[in-house]
């Protein structure tokens, strides 16, 4: 899964859409344990840059869940339920900020 992962990330820049958000917003994923699997993402209203591992200490928004389940997310437009969150399918410290990630890139 990780090769997956890997390339969606390394590619987000060419998916992302200028001018759908309105500041700077930082996100971390934590995605598993293995190689691959963590990334921070800065997004701003012109630009983008993805770095492989934690790189801020205070991410605006940070989300935990599996590979597979971020990647239905994002490529197949999956919106998180409650019973997602209740089941812990997946893990925010700011769910709201989850429809700004889908806006800003055109998977």
């Amino acid at each position: 899964m990780s090769d997956k992962l890997r390339q969606l990330f390394e590619n987000m820049q060419e998916h992302f859409v200028p001018g759908m958000l309105d500041e700077e917003t930082s996100f971390y994923f934590s995605l598993g344990d293995g190689p691959g699997e963590k990334w921070t993402l800065f997004i701003g209203p012109e630009e983008c840059r993805v770095e492989e591992g934690k790189k801020t200490d205070k991410a605006d928004c940070v989300l935990k869940c599996s590979s597979d389940f971020f990647l239905k997310m994002l490529v197949e437009n999956y919106t998180p339920g409650v019973m997602d969150f209740t089941r812990g399918r997946i893990k925010s410290n700011a769910p709201q900020l989850l429809q700004n990630l889908r806006e800003a890139f055109d998977y």
